[in-house]
């Protein structure tokens, strides 16, 4: 995952635990930091409201139980869902917001937490992802529908999506550059500081900056995300999984990479790409050529690739 490093400017910073991980937002001018706080929050209840598949009201949730009937459906959801198919269609389906069935499947059913916290193991079953091409959105109508029986699982673009969001809210509303960072997955508005954001690219978003292994990387406009298979992990019948997972066969995608890095236009695009490297594996370092992503490839054994201009001199270099 990808963390923050400070800033020469001294800028001021606030963490706190949100949609499962760690929130954490950054702005230039320190009197910002209370307003952009405030923008983030509203930002992350808006998302969760909206797309949170471990919440019963949540408009994802009503959604799966509309039974293939046009459901109304807010401007965010609706933005959610085509960032989605967006995704799904730039990736040939190897990113598919129709996988919920598929992560229920495995064993993640509720919040992290409750997953990792089960005594016995959860018994693996194989759901492939029931195809993103089915959803419908309606926006003249402010509708979406999903055939009965299609769960959506928007975990792969909505938080970056959320941090799009908060972190061009947080630059209009205080006039401070703003970084965000949701877990790995982070955005940046407005002038960029000398020398660009500093981000810590490492395995685990979790650890500590100061403490954790990886190179820095700058970044001047848009969003970086990393993704992992390293970190959000769970026992099951057949051994041990994560929560990556192949579309097409409905298990975990191969290991070949523990980690992907992505700088891009936005958040978004940067974890579509990330997301995608992993479950493509050996394809991966080919794809993200055609298409010109700078990105950071990590194997099991710590074997490092490189694409698309990601600096192999990679300490403070500029990657976007």
């Amino acid at each position: 995952m990808a963390e923050r490093w400070s800033v020469d400017m001294h800028p001021a910073t606030a963490t706190f635990s949100a949609l499962g991980t760690t929130a954490e937002i950054t702005t230039l001018d320190p009197a910002a930091l209370a307003d952009a706080i405030h923008v983030l929050e509203r930002e992350l209840a808006a998302i969760d409201r909206a797309c949170s598949r471990f919440r019963i009201d949540s408009e994802v949730s009503q959604l799966g139980r509309a039974g293939g009937e046009w459901m109304p459906a807010s401007l965010l959801l609706r933005r959610a869902l085509a960032v989605g198919i967006a995704a799904a269609e730039a990736t040939d389906g190897a990113v598919d917001p129709t996988v919920g069935a598929t992560m229920r499947a495995l064993g993640w059913d509720a919040d992290f937490r409750v997953v990792v916290s089960r005594r016995d193991p959860v018994r693996l079953e194989c759901v492939p992802a029931a195809g993103w091409r089915r959803i419908e959105i309606d926006d003249e109508r402010r509708r979406v529908r999903a055939p009965a029986g299609v769960e959506i699982d928007l975990g792969a673009t909505a938080k970056a999506l959320a941090a799009d969001r908060a972190a061009a809210a947080a630059h209009r509303a205080t006039g401070s550059p703003v970084l965000v960072d949701l877990g790995g997955d982070i955005a940046v508005a407005g002038p960029t500081p000398a020398g660009g954001w500093p981000i810590r690219v490492t395995d685990d978003h979790r650890a500590d900056p100061s403490e954790a292994d990886g190179p820095v990387v700058a970044i001047h406009v848009g969003g970086l995300a990393t993704s992992s298979t390293t970190v959000r992990r769970w026992r099951t019948s057949e051994g041990v999984a994560h929560h990556v997972v192949d579309p097409r066969t409905g298990l975990p995608a191969a290991e070949v990479w523990r980690t992907v890095s992505v700088a891009a236009d936005s958040c978004v695009d940067a974890n579509t790409a990330s997301t995608a490297a992993l479950v493509l594996g050996e394809d991966a370092p080919r794809w993200l050529i055609a298409r010109g992503v700078p990105a950071r490839l990590v194997r099991p054994d710590g074997r490092v690739s490189y694409t698309g201009g990601w600096p192999a001199s990679e300490e403070l270099a500029c990657t976007a």
